[in-house]
């Protein structure tokens, strides 16, 4: 398919637009009775591995950019953003079904009380500052990562650049933090 001269701006916006309003629709939605088939408790997991294979996969594009390895480059970052699409059905999946895991909530009664904030100390403001930067950002990430690769498979060569340098920091921060908010909320699954 030529996208040489395909103006995508609205597709993408849609999309940028629809992707963040339907998670953000999923914590206000009742859940479900339905049950999957599988224990969705291993979702979150699989959400940490995914966030840090695309992590590395972003290592490895920017290693291969910078060595002229343009295949390789490409390769790495339609996987990763492959990794994405995978994250993304599974998050909505999994948060569509689970009830929410409150950071502390040590007896999950789905309220951190006083002495469980007490116990957690100054750790809870870090925790909410990495969660709360990386929702944001992983808003913000959908439309950078979509016009980056447009522009990528329109061979348009120096606007790829120019926002591939905002894209990748802002992806690769989206993908870690992913992964240390597992780590760090992952105590209080029940």
């Amino acid at each position: 398919m030529e996208l040489k001269n395909k103006n995508l701006n609205t597709p993408i916006a849609i999309v940028s637009i629809v992707i963040p309003a339907l998670v953000a629709l999923l914590f206000f939605l009742p859940k479900p009775d339905f049950h999957p088939g599988f224990d969705i408790k291993v979702l979150p997991l699989f959400h940490a591995i995914l966030n840090s294979a695309t992590a590395v996969l972003l290592v490895a594009s920017l290693y291969f950019i910078k060595n002229q390895h343009v295949k390789a480059h490409k390769t790495t970052n339609l996987i990763a953003v492959g990794l994405s699409v995978i994250f993304l059905l599974s998050y909505v999946t999994y948060h569509s079904l689970a009830s929410e895991t409150r950071f502390g909530d040590v007896d999950h009664n789905g309220i951190v009380d006083a002495a469980e904030k007490a116990t957690l100390g100054g750790i809870r403001y870090v925790y909410y500052f990495l969660l709360l930067t990386h929702i944001v950002l992983a808003a913000i990430i959908v439309p950078l990562v979509l016009f980056t690769l447009l522009r990528g498979f329109q061979n348009d060569i120096p606007r790829h650049r120019k926002i591939a340098r905002i894209t990748w920091p802002i992806w690769f921060y989206v993908a870690v933090t992913g992964v240390i908010v597992y780590i760090m909320i992952s105590p209080y699954y029940h």
